[in-house]
């Protein structure tokens, strides 16, 4: 079974205002899967680079990713590497507890909660 991709709603609506396309995401997933990621944030959480249209990663975008490899991967939270170089401890500890919350769900409570529009499923393109 291939791994399901998600996005936080939060996440969904910064991702396009950017213009960050479902299609990279899942390139990122694919390289998360494979074990491509900039850093391990602790527990389910990690750190992972996607560049952004005409500037690569080196210029892009850090995305903070729930995952449960094999499984599931929940983009949960992104910011311009221009904006910002790292996230707060606050915002870690906050990242973590929402990793963890997404990270217990059944497949059955994540298409339930897909359909209750706290989370979107990314499908590929």
């Amino acid at each position: 079974m291939p791994v399901r991709i998600f996005k936080a709603y939060d996440f969904h609506r910064w991702a396009k205002s950017e213009g960050l396309t479902d299609a990279k995401l899942c390139d990122a997933a694919q390289e998360i899967e494979s074990g491509l990621v900039n850093a391990r944030l602790g527990g389910f959480l990690i750190k992972k680079r996607v560049g952004a249209e005409g500037r690569g990663k080196r210029g892009g975008y850090r995305t903070i990713v729930a995952h449960r490899q094999g499984d599931c991967l929940v983009f949960l939270h992104g910011f311009d590497k221009n904006d910002k170089d790292n996230i707060s401890p606050r915002e870690k500890k906050a990242l973590h507890k929402l990793a963890d919350y997404y990270m217990t769900f059944s497949d059955a409570a994540l298409s339930r909660t897909v359909g209750d529009g706290g989370i979107i499923e990314v499908r590929s393109p």
